[in-house]
């Protein structure tokens, strides 16, 4: 495989990730007029999987600086199947879930209650100004993923390095946010 098509290939299907989560979050997707009895249980299987993947991740970390190869390489691999289920896990969550879970809607009628009481509008400020990046990062990090495993298999050690010194904190930053928006949004949960 050359150059050429690896980049063709994360593009493709990086376009076709985000486009699918939009459409998606867009209720643009039709999905089942019932959820199944296991959808309510896939945001905590979600945040279970990024923190896992956050641990792995600065577990990586320490053993390429300790320069066992070997191990960082299989905690990627591992972080980076984690990735792929989490991102499975979530789409079909959005799929399958109609239900708009709102920061702030106490009562589930879409109503948020942030706006009549202080408290809840700090924290909802708070809750949006780590939701808004995650969002960005997390739709931004997949093509550096991608390739930074495509060079890292590779050995292709020089591009590698060159492009995790973006992916690692970047990724770092999407597993471990993604924990702390389920946190906050889970008292928001109706079903």
């Amino acid at each position: 495989m050359t150059d050429k098509f690896i980049f063709r290939f994360v593009a493709i299907v990086t376009v076709v990730v985000i486009l699918l989560v939009v459409l998606l979050n867009r209720h643009m997707i039709p999905g089942p007029a019932v959820a199944p009895a296991f959808t309510p249980y896939l945001p905590m299987l979600n945040a279970m999987l990024n923190g896992t993947c956050t641990v792995l991740l600065l577990a990586s970390l320490y053993f390429i600086k300790q320069g066992n190869i070997t191990v960082h390489k299989r905690l990627n691999i591992i972080t980076f199947c984690l990735s792929s289920l989490f991102l499975v896990s979530y789409v079909l969550f959005h799929y399958l879930m109609r239900n708009e879970t709102v920061y702030g809607d106490l009562n589930g009628d879409g109503k948020v209650l942030g706006d009549e009481l202080v408290i809840y509008g700090l924290q909802r400020k708070i809750y949006l100004s780590i939701l808004i990046p995650h969002i960005i990062l997390a739709a931004g990090v997949l093509p550096l993923v991608l390739l930074s495993f495509y060079y890292g298999l590779k050995m292709e050690v020089v591009k590698h390095r060159k492009l995790v010194r973006w992916t690692f904190p970047i990724w770092l930053f999407v597993t471990a946010s993604g924990v702390v928006v389920y946190l906050m949004i889970k008292p928001f949960y109706h079903f």
